[in-house]
């Protein structure tokens, strides 16, 4: 899992939400990757209350969590931001259960910090959060048309450095940051789109 949007940070949007947004469903070999709707708060809810999910996550994320956290997180927070056009989220569903939501995956416009992810602890090691990245990452360079992606993680989630140097990220900064764990040393890794472009041929 690494900090971003995606983490469920807690916090009210100065936007109002006031209709569904139009945003692609995205495939991979094993996943359906369905914009995210307010209806999706009741599977989430279960899903993201789970230390191992939010321990890497941005010291935003409140814990323990609220039994209303995904609502409003999604009510106040993300779908407003979808509908302004400055965030955009899916969540991951396996292809044999399209019904089934196991995670979310999140493009953000925030300097620094352009991607976010979690995934049920139950679904990882799979490789299927590699899938929805190969998939999130063309639509950030070719729909969206971004020049740069930046993504900031723990020091001490090295699952998610693998990820990213596996996609040709490379290490730009190093910090620390406060997550829900506490404040640890973090990284932030970066992908030019040139370089995507060129990992494409």
């Amino acid at each position: 899992m690494t900090n971003g949007a995606a983490a469920g940070t807690i916090g009210r949007s100065t936007l109002p939400w006031t209709a569904p947004v139009t945003l692609p469903s995205l495939h991979t070999p094993r996943l359906l990757l369905q914009p995210l709707q307010l209806a999706d708060a009741e599977q989430i809810q279960p899903l993201f209350g789970q230390w191992e999910v939010v321990r890497y996550l941005n010291a935003q994320v409140p814990w323990p969590y609220p039994a209303d956290g995904a609502l409003g997180y999604l009510r106040d927070v993300a779908l407003p931001a979808m509908a302004a056009g400055q965030e955009w989220h899916w969540t991951l569903r396996p292809i044999a259960e399209p019904e089934r939501v196991i995670g979310v995956i999140s493009l953000m416009d925030t300097p620094g910090n352009n991607r976010g992810f979690w995934i049920a602890p139950a679904w990882q090691r799979q490789g299927l959060m590699s899938e929805a990245c190969v998939a999130v990452n063309r639509y950030w360079f070719e729909v969206l048309q971004r020049p740069l992606m930046e993504v900031p993680k723990a020091l001490a989630n090295v699952a998610s450095q693998r990820l990213s140097a596996r996609e040709g990220m490379r290490l730009v900064a190093t910090g620390e940051s406060d997550y829900v764990c506490g404040r640890l040393p973090s990284q932030t890794w970066a992908l030019s789109r040139e370089e995507w472009l060129n990992r494409q041929t």
